[in-house]
């Protein structure tokens, strides 16, 4: 999980080097992207808890019944993404957004927003694998895509070993490329495992049920609206950054690239749970499930801590990173963009925790299939609670930027709080309906 947010570490770390400006329009281009990342990659999870059933059970016509009908769903929604980010293109212009940023956001976008279809399918392969319990072949095409990009962002953005000096849209190339390279790989990797080899290969794409198109959709569906709507209020606080001006979404860029990075960690948790929790959703043993979701609870608690602590003791320097200080024209941009981003990582220490458990605990929820309540809830969260606050307070006559981010810890914690006592609902009622049975 976390190789998807390093591709846009790299990204904005290399860009940064060319200016505020440059920075901003990343951002601005990668908000549009993270809507339809968040959909693609919430939807695929569908497949995950479906296979871990399939996996425990050891039915693999189930499987492959299972991974054939997600892949084909993964790449009808990674076209219609696609094409729904380039009709959504001439929005920019209507944002409020810095004029400069959008001009130099516009190719960016054009180019990143194909890497959709590949990323959706790559994540089709992705939550198979991890439903097989082989997390492992993710993580080595994950890596192999980031060292692509890294090296094609080189000699494409800077115009190094005679390649075109394109600026951001070379680093658009690089992550375009790295995608494609992250799909193949990983189908290479899983047909070259016994246990996956039947399940990947000789697929009828076309020849398919109503059944289990329905059962995948109704998990799908919820848990692509549960990403959105967390993501959704991620991409609010960029465009809200936005109408106070390049400097502040530079910063609010730097934050939000931080802050994915710890998030993504407790994402590959948030898998973790799904996966467990749907092994023993299939073996009927309740309380072992419930045992072992609160134990990743805990884990994920001592690692978002950690995170807090780096946070809050590297606030400063962290920033620096992205910005080029010895730059004397720029100097002025980046030494304000440097200080905002600082007092924004003040509030992400505060939501580690909240955003590690209500991603953890919105995973263990997936596992047990449960998606129309939590998608509920998580709405009140983002959209009730934290989107208004983030709106009022993010005011230039009010708090700005850092009262964006303020509305962002509300909405966290509040969902951390609800999707948690769902899931310790739920998994009492089962065990003790269970225990009635037995």
């Amino acid at each position: 999980m976390l190789g998807h947010t390093f591709v846009g570490f790299v990204d904005n770390i290399m860009v940064g080097q060319l200016g505020t400006a440059e920075l901003a329009a990343v951002s601005l281009g990668n908000s549009f992207i993270f809507i339809g990342m968040s959909i693609g990659i919430g939807f695929s999870t569908a497949i995950t808890p479906l296979i871990a059933e399939a996996d425990a059970e050891e039915d693999p016509i189930k499987a492959k019944s299972t991974f054939k009908h997600g892949l084909f769903l993964c790449s009808v929604l990674g076209i219609g993404l696609f094409l729904l980010t380039l009709l959504a293109k001439p929005l920019m212009y209507h944002m409020k957004q810095p004029p400069e940023v959008v001009e130099l956001a516009i190719p960016y976008l054009e180019l990143v927003a194909i890497s959709l279809f590949p990323l959706v399918v790559f994540q089709a392969f992705k939550q198979f694998s991890d439903g097989m319990s082989m997390t492992r072949l993710p993580m080595y095409a994950t890596l192999v895509g980031n060292i692509v990009n890294i090296a094609l962002n080189y000699v494409l953005i800077f115009g190094k070993f005679g390649f075109p000096e394109l600026g951001i849209v070379g680093a658009a190339y690089g992550t375009l490329a790295s995608r494609f390279v992250m799909w193949f790989y990983l189908w290479w990797l899983l047909r070259g495992k016994e246990k996956t080899r039947a399940l990947v290969t000789n697929i009828k794409l076309f020849v398919l049920e109503s059944v289990v198109l329905k059962k995948i959709l109704s998990l799908g569906f919820p848990s692509a609206m549960q990403m959105l709507f967390e993501v959704g209020i991620f991409t609010a606080a960029i465009w809200l950054s936005g109408t106070l001006g390049k400097n502040p979404q530079a910063a609010n860029q730097i934050a939000l690239n931080l802050s994915s990075m710890t998030f993504m960690v407790a994402m590959g948790m948030s898998v973790t749970a799904m996966i467990r929790v749907g092994n023993q959703k299939g073996l009927r043993n309740f309380k072992e499930l419930r045992r072992i979701a609160f134990s990743i609870f805990f884990l994920t608690t001592i690692f978002e801590i950690v995170f807090a602590a780096l946070f809050l003791l590297l606030h400063k320097q962290l920033p620096l990173m992205y910005v080029d200080m010895h730059d004397v024209v720029n100097f002025s941009d980046n030494t304000e963009v440097v200080q905002l981003a600082a007092k924004l990582l003040f509030a992400a220490a505060i939501f580690q925790i909240s955003d590690g458990l209500q991603v953890v605990a919105l995973g263990a929820l997936r596992g047990l299939q449960d998606v129309l309540i939590p998608t509920i809830l998580t709405f009140i969260a983002y959209w009730i609670i934290g989107f208004p606050i983030s709106y009022y307070l993010g005011d230039a006559d009010a708090y700005g930027s850092f009262g964006i981010w303020i509305g962002l810890v509300a909405g966290l914690t509040a969902a951390a709080i609800l999707l948690f006592l769902r899931f310790h609902y739920l998994t009492n009622k089962l065990i003790r309906n269970n225990h009635g049975t037995t």
